[in-house]
């Protein structure tokens, strides 16, 4: 799940009517910034850069996703994600939930969507690193993969700007695992991140609210970490079963 960004105004349109406003919102931005705690966005700048030095990785991620049906009731769904990634140009991912099944390969070149319980699937033309596919798969797709934020941490495009609150919330051990619990907040969202304390400063779960639905629907995820993992040849091509179907895949319209 990516986080949701917010598209910032300009003060001056408008011109002269908008001066008033604009002070008003220069006020607020001040109020907002004494409420993120400096050394908690310098938690999430450690994270991101420890993992942009990773030029290869293997994640376990176990989901527990909520809805909310058509008579305001929470349903909780189950899964589990793997990623292996190589930079700059190799990605598999495998999402396991209770009613999909999805397997995602990109090897520099082209990006496949396979479907295995329905036996179908769908290849694209892809740029040459895995953080150009995941935008390009998002803004021409509508494709966005569980957790993808952990390509975005520690590069400009990982939101922070968008956050109106975020403090430590104290010491937690996660699988055994020292950490560290910070609480962010967003134009409707709440998160939570526990990243592991020493030199491998590894995401270890997220919570996500959506603040958006009075019910609080939330994502759960917890991380299990391999950060020199070997990957075997072919790992990053996909050859598809004798029986699959290839389909083509709509763009969004913007």
């Amino acid at each position: 799940m990516r986080f949701r960004r917010i598209l910032m105004a300009t003060c001056f349109i408008g011109g002269l009517a908008a001066l008033p406003a604009c002070g008003t919102a220069a006020f607020a931005a001040e109020q907002v910034n004494s409420a993120i705690e400096p050394d908690a966005v310098a938690a999430l700048t450690r994270m991101g850069s420890y993992l942009r030095s990773l030029q290869a990785l293997e994640v376990n991620i176990d989901t527990v996703r909520e809805e909310v049906d058509d008579h305001d009731q929470k349903l909780q769904f189950l899964g589990r994600t793997t990623y292996r990634a190589k930079r700059p140009d190799g990605l598999v991912v495998d999402i396991s939930e209770d009613r999909r099944i999805r397997h995602f390969v990109y090897d520099g070149k082209t990006a496949t969507l396979f479907a295995p319980r329905m036996g179908y699937y769908t290849s694209v033309s892809a740029p040459p690193t895995i953080k150009q596919l995941l935008d390009v798969m998002a803004d021409k797709y509508g494709i966005v993969l569980p957790i993808e934020d952990l390509f975005y941490w520690g590069t400009d495009s990982d939101g922070r700007a968008n956050l109106t609150r975020g403090y430590l919330v104290g010491y937690a051990k996660i699988s055994g695992q020292d950490a560290d619990q910070y609480a962010f907040r967003e134009d409707g969202l709440d998160w939570q991140i526990w990243i592991a304390r020493g030199n491998k400063p590894l995401p270890l779960r997220v919570v996500i609210s959506d603040t958006t639905d009075p019910k609080l629907p939330q994502l759960e995820a917890s991380l299990n970490w391999n950060t020199a993992p070997e990957f075997a040849p072919g790992t990053f091509a996909f050859k598809p079963p004798a029986d699959a179907k290839r389909i083509p895949i709509d763009t969004i319209a913007h």
